[in-house]
């Protein structure tokens, strides 16, 4: 006797067109078409995953140096007198330090100054 694979096929296929509600013209509703969907979707999400990183240190870097500038501090002097005075506090921390708790940023930016002159 033959099994057939009704059952099990039609839950792969389900499997994917599930993933791929919502895509544009025959992409949510095709087989073919949403396998092919599915699977730049997933790349598109793979390198979204890597872009974000970059886009938070980015967005870092820019509030610690709109915080600097008033204090007449350009954002690459600000790192290298971090690194002369052997502080550890990376941009993240920085970042949200500048939101938070600002005076505690100034007495960073402060003693960094007086231990890199």
């Amino acid at each position: 006797m033959r099994v057939k694979t009704g059952f099990n096929r039609r839950r792969a296929h389900n499997k994917v067109l599930n993933r791929t509600k919502g895509f544009r013209m025959t992409k949510g509703r095709l087989f073919k078409v949403s396998r092919e969907a599915d699977l730049h979707a997933g790349q598109y999400a793979f390198a979204g995953r890597k872009n974000r990183k970059r886009d938070m240190r980015a967005l870092w870097i820019q509030k610690v140096g709109a915080a600097l500038q008033p204090l007449d501090l350009s954002y690459s002097r600000f790192i290298k007198c971090l690194k002369t005075a052997k502080v550890e506090i990376d941009r993240k921390i920085l970042a949200d330090l500048v939101l938070t708790e600002p005076a505690v940023f100034q007495k960073i930016v402060e003693s960094v100054q007086k231990s890199s002159k």
